[in-house]
């Protein structure tokens, strides 16, 4: 498969996904989703390139296990926090096991300190290792991350690598459970504090201690609030679905897209990927290409049915693996074309 001469020589002037970014400057938050193995970790770090050579300072994050920013960007970043891969650019990849380590020495503390205790009882560390054991701890540390780096707003973007559909629509999902499960003991707790002030000033005695974990559960709820707004911002947030001309994968994203719906994520748009050129057809090729070429014509005409314009973008199929920033800069010319973000949008983040 021949490649392209230079990113610039093959991309448009500007694409709908450019405009979504330049005609919509207060969108910081950016995310990526789509079925496994689809582009979503190529996307995303194509994405924080190009912002980043509009002078943007941008973080792209992934807390996918299977994705790999550290291969695309050739650095080992794997649990090492926002790592610099170059002027203005920070990659980051989630450590879930070593979020649920401090997690457990964070709850250690918290015992230690409001029972006054030096070590804490056996019987309480054996509950402590069996509960993060649970496939779920591994998700809510990884879920805690996400409001651990979208809540700080210390750059311009941040370009959010979505686990595959399955596991993104969980997350999100997670937001509103934990409110709603946080809401009902704080009104508990909130109700026994008033009990209990009821009562002391009924025995003339001093006001109750603050209630340390009516703080916490307090605390906890206003994280996952902001995390959850920042997610679903119709403002600030722009998610885009990534998906190849197949069958299969149109019928899964249709199902996904009215999921994500119900959770009032804003869906920016779409993004084609892995697109055989048409000058193949111009080439002597295998009989089995032709007869993908064929197949992709069809599916390509079943997206413009389906999804029109809101399909910002086609990527074609390259003719080897998107590692290193030559082939990332290629994929951000053929998603954003030869524009560049508008002066209006060069006002430095929204803190």
């Amino acid at each position: 498969m021949s490649s392209e001469p230079t990113a610039a020589a093959a991309a448009p002037a500007r694409t709908g996904l450019a405009s979504q970014l330049i005609e919509h400057p207060e969108r910081r938050y950016v995310m990526f989703g789509g079925k496994g193995g689809l582009g979503k970790t190529t996307f995303s770090a194509a994405t924080a390139y190009w912002l980043a050579q509009q002078g943007k300072k941008v973080l792209v994050f992934s807390v996918d296990p299977q994705a790999s920013l550290s291969d695309i960007f050739q650095q080992d970043i794997f649990g090492k926090g926002p790592v610099r891969i170059m002027d203005n650019l920070w990659a980051q990849e989630i450590d879930a096991d070593r979020h649920i380590k401090d997690y457990q020495d964070e709850v250690r503390q918290k015992i230690q300190d409001m029972y006054g205790l030096d070590t804490v009882p056996q019987e309480i560390e054996d509950y402590i290792q069996a509960a993060s054991a649970e496939p779920a701890m591994e998700e809510s540390a990884i879920f805690d991350s996400v409001v651990d780096i979208v809540v700080q707003g210390d750059y311009d973007y941040y370009i959010y690598d979505l686990v595959p559909l399955g596991h993104a629509l969980y997350y999100l999902s997670m937001a509103k459970v934990y409110d709603e499960w946080i809401g009902k003991i704080t009104n508990l707790r909130q109700e026994m504090r008033e009990y209990e002030e009821v009562a002391a000033r009924m025995k003339r005695q001093k006001e109750v201690e603050e209630d340390q974990i009516l703080g916490e559960l307090q605390y906890i709820r206003g994280r996952i609030n902001s995390a959850s707004r920042i997610l679903t911002d119709r403002e600030r947030t722009a998610f885009f679905f990534v998906i190849v001309p197949e069958e299969m994968i149109l019928l899964d994203t249709r199902k996904a897209a009215e999921l994500f719906g119900r959770f009032d994520v804003p869906i920016g748009g779409y993004v084609v990927n892995r697109v055989l050129p048409e000058e193949l057809a111009r080439q002597d090729v295998p009989a089995y290409l032709r007869n993908r070429m064929e197949m992709q014509r069809g599916q390509l005409a079943e997206i413009e049915r389906s999804f029109g314009r809101q399909v910002l973008a086609h990527v074609p199929e390259l003719e080897r693996d998107v590692t290193g920033l030559p082939m990332i800069e290629r994929v951000a010319a053929r998603m954003y074309g030869t524009a560049t973000l508008a002066p209006a949008a060069a006002a430095g983040a929204t803190r």
